[in-house]
């Protein structure tokens, strides 16, 4: 068990240098039945067919029109069995959308009730021994690589501390937003919605196959990329001037006060930046690296300069 502790930075530099965890929610669904593969295989954007038992591998859930409906990883536990997990708040919709057209597929769609720790850094690892973990699965993003450890928790040990590795630290709300933000990181429910296009956020090239044949709301998808993924918004990185947070869903302007071309749907005070990062969708009007303005508050009375940059930010100015 790991006497680990949140150091005065929150854990920020663990997450850059070592290694940090976070007691976080998923949402959690369990696809079994005989026709699960071949369900699962016409429902999501990625290929499953080279998925042997244990593999796991990143997709998306596609309504019909090609938007968004979840961001999911799917684990393949069995021959015909596999676990999908997604963002908080994202499994209903990702379960409803899934039975939509399971029709009379051989196919069962549960929720699991399991806990999950991440863990980020570039030390993360974790003991393979660790009681109670169910499942131990990679997360590759660059600036946001780990593990995320799933199972139930156990009765005598809620907030998982017996699953945290012992060179880990335990990081605090801010640090691991603000890193989850320096590196790019979309999440759903923020920066992704029902009515968001993969290509916008930066999924396509890690969530989607083109050549494994057919998948719901592929038309889109496709056809974004044979033009060169040229989408009228763009997931940027801001850091903003600002002595005070900028809260979600402050309006991103041009520098010139000519046009609104976003709003920010993630922020947190960066230790690296001295500064609070955030992200947004910006219109393609933005040109990262540019100087744009942040406006918030009645009338917008408050405002405050800030820069869009490419993604990832990194670890500081």
């Amino acid at each position: 068990m790991s006497d680990a502790v949140s150091p005065a930075d929150g854990g920020y530099g663990a997450l850059h240098a070592g290694a940090g965890a976070r007691v976080v929610r998923r949402d959690v669904l369990s696809v079994s039945g005989p026709e699960a593969f071949t369900y699962l295989q016409g429902q999501c954007s990625q290929d499953l067919a080279p998925l042997a038992v244990g593999d796991t591998t990143e997709a998306l859930i596609l309504s019909p029109q090609g938007k968004v409906d979840a961001v999911v990883r799917v684990t393949r536990t069995g021959d015909e069995a596999f676990v999908l997990d997604t963002d908080p708040g994202c499994g209903p919709a990702a379960q409803a959308r899934l039975e939509r057209f399971k029709l009379r597929t051989k196919v069962t769609i549960e929720p699991v009730e399991w806990s999950c720790l991440s863990v980020r850094g570039p030390a993360a690892v974790h003991d393979s021994r660790t009681i109670g973990v169910v499942l131990a699965l990679p997360v590759g993003a660059p600036g946001w690589s780990g593990v995320d450890l799933f199972g139930p928790a156990p009765s005598d040990d809620p907030q998982l501390r017996s699953w945290v590795p012992e060179h880990a630290v335990l990081c605090d709300e801010d640090a691991w937003d603000a890193v989850r933000i320096e590196a790019g990181v979309p999440i759903g429910g923020r920066e992704i919605t029902e009515a968001t296009i993969a290509a916008e956020v930066g999924l396509v090239d890690r969530t989607v196959s083109f050549t494994k044949g057919c998948f719901t709301g592929q038309e889109l998808v496709a056809r974004l990329d044979a033009r060169g993924s040229n989408v009228a918004r763009r997931l940027c990185g801001l850091v903003v001037s600002s002595v005070e947070v900028p809260p979600v869903g402050a309006a991103v302007w041009t520098s010139d006060g000519a046009h609104e071309v976003g709003t920010l749907t993630s922020v947190a005070w960066s230790i690296g930046y001295g500064a609070f990062v955030a992200l947004a969708t910006l219109h393609r009007r933005v040109a990262p690296p540019e100087s744009v303005e942040v406006r918030w508050g009645e009338d917008d009375a408050q405002r405050a300069a800030a820069e869009a940059r490419p993604l990832p930010l990194g670890d500081g100015a």
